[in-house]
């Protein structure tokens, strides 16, 4: 599969920008006492959410990946592609399961379905 028919959907890079000051910011406070250093996990852990979140699709699949791990979901158990009233991405599987696609919006939808390469059409409730 080459790159072209690959999309990619990732979060703003200014958050990972974001989060590096606030590390910086941190420093301070959780060099003062020893039970403050946990303080400066939070934004690391937003600078390595930034980096890595995001959603992939292929003519194959969806790559949903967070924080920590990542999920892969063929084509034939999507059941439907549609936005959440604030506007995000989201995909409801053949089980009912419902997952937000990270760092997709509504208006992204119709560059995800195209590099499915299949083309679907509402039932026509006259026929």
């Amino acid at each position: 599969m080459s790159r072209a028919d690959t999309v990619q959907f990732r979060h703003n890079q200014s958050i990972v920008a974001a989060a590096v000051i606030a590390a910086i910011g941190a420093l301070p406070l959780a060099s003062a006492r020893w039970y403050l250093a946990p303080v400066i996990l939070v934004p690391l852990a937003v600078v390595f959410w930034g980096w890595r979140a995001g959603t992939r699709a292929d003519a194959r699949e969806l790559r949903l990946r967070g924080l920590v791990g990542q999920r892969r979901i063929g084509w034939d158990r999507v059941a439907e592609l549609f936005a959440d009233p604030r506007g995000r991405g989201v995909v409801r599987l053949d089980d009912g399961t419902m997952l937000h696609l990270p760092a997709v919006r509504g208006t992204d939808l119709p560059r995800l379905v195209a590099v499915t390469g299949r083309t679907t059409t509402p039932a026509d409730p006259d026929a």
